[in-house]
């Protein structure tokens, strides 16, 4: 695989969180992993949507869900969902890990703030 093919099946995700999240002391909805480098980010429902704007600064433009028991892909460029090769573990964060997260930095009235 050419490494500006869209999909890296061998890169591990970047952690088990939103890595710009955690960064900045934010919290996210439900995470979404670059299929490319890895980077794991939040979906558009979160409130700073840093999958999408890993999408836009990097170029890379299928993600996979990274919620426990999903397995689907999205493409930016062609705005369609699809399936994909099975990527390096883990393909979801922890099963204990609480959605919406990371446990401690989610406000109380955190449905009010989604994006929808």
């Amino acid at each position: 695989m050419s490494s500006d093919a869209p999909i890296q099946a061998d890169v591990p995700p970047s952690g088990t969180g939103c890595a710009d999240c955690l960064a900045t002391g934010g919290w996210w909805f439900h995470l979404r992993r670059c299929a490319r480098c890895g980077h794991v980010g939040c979906c558009d429902s979160s409130p700073s949507q840093h999958a999408t704007a890993h999408w836009r600064q990097s170029g890379h433009p299928v993600i996979q869900s990274f919620e426990p028991g999903e397995d689907w892909f999205w493409d930016f460029d062609s705005e369609q969902a699809g399936s994909g090769p099975e990527l390096a573990p883990p393909t979801s964060h922890p099963a204990d890990q609480p959605a919406p997260g990371p446990a401690g930095a989610v406000p109380a009235d955190w449905a009010r703030r989604l994006n929808r």
